[in-house]
């Protein structure tokens, strides 16, 4: 569905007679949505290129070398129509579910406006029962969440209210950066189930970038692993985490924070 075929990105700075370059991205390669159901995860520490490989991905930004192919199709050569429709069917998740919101318009408008971009042919008289639809998917309630402001709303909540949102357009792959890093543990899983669930249910294929093995683990089939804009290890999810061959991988793994119930801190 989704290639990503020799990916680079250079980043430059400085004045023209003493440029500096920078590689985000070398030569990464893979796929996303081989079958409808595949759950992708990206991980690697700050600053091993993950948003960057997502803005490539989204078409935010244009590679220097290599391409991203949509079923086929270069999307960096795509035509008006197929942009439109890659943007429909390509929907983002960002870290931060506040700052993707207008704070001057209620959870309506925010939840409507999906379905006058990209579904024109419903009738205004149903879109009541798709957006209650969508929030019921997500495990909102409409009436405690419609008619409010997106600061009336828990993290957790506005993060749900992202995924009910990327559902009115019916995507076929969600790329989901960081959605769990702001919101308290305990919400985590509750967010993570969400996406398992549009992941199965739904068949819409999920790529999860995350620094966090943990959820990785849980949640993903394939993995992804990067350091300094390079893929380290690329594979089934389980088989790498249990056995890593990549030494940085082994690195991250033994990075895991564990319960040490014999040692207390208060007392060191």
């Amino acid at each position: 569905m989704l290639e990503i075929q020799q990916l680079c990105k250079t980043f430059s700075s400085g004045p023209f007679w003493n440029r500096r370059h920078h590689n985000a991205l070398t030569d990464i390669s893979f796929n996303i949505g081989v079958n409808k159901t595949s759950f992708t995860g990206i991980v690697g520490e700050s600053g091993s290129g993950k948003t960057t490989l997502a803005l490539l991905i989204l078409g935010f930004l244009s590679p220097t070398k290599g391409k991203v192919t949509y079923h086929g199709k270069n999307i960096n050569q795509f035509s008006k129509n197929d942009r439109k429709e890659f943007i429909r069917k390509v929907q983002p998740i960002y870290q931060d579910p506040f700052a993707s919101f207008n704070p001057f318009y209620k959870i309506d408008r925010i939840l409507t406006y999906p379905l006058l971009k990209f579904n024109p042919s419903l009738s205004r008289n149903k879109y009541s029962d798709v957006i209650s639809s969508a929030l019921d998917s997500v495990g909102l309630n409409p009436s405690e969440t419609l008619g409010r402001f997106p600061h009336q709303l828990s993290g957790g909540q506005r993060q749900r209210l992202m995924l009910a949102r990327c559902l009115l357009c019916k995507p076929e792959i969600i790329i989901a950066d960081e959605p769990v890093s702001m919101i308290d543990a305990s919400l985590r899983t509750d967010i993570l189930v969400h996406l398992k669930n549009l992941n199965l249910n739904h068949k819409i294929s999920i790529l999860y970038i995350t620094h966090d093995l943990t959820t990785a683990y849980n949640a993903c089939d394939e993995l992804v692993v990067m350091k300094n804009g390079f893929a380290v290890e690329i594979g089934d999810c389980k088989s790498i985490i249990k056995t890593p061959e990549n030494k940085y991988t082994q690195d991250l793994i033994r990075s895991i924070p564990t319960l040490d119930i014999s040692q207390n801190w208060l007392d060191s």
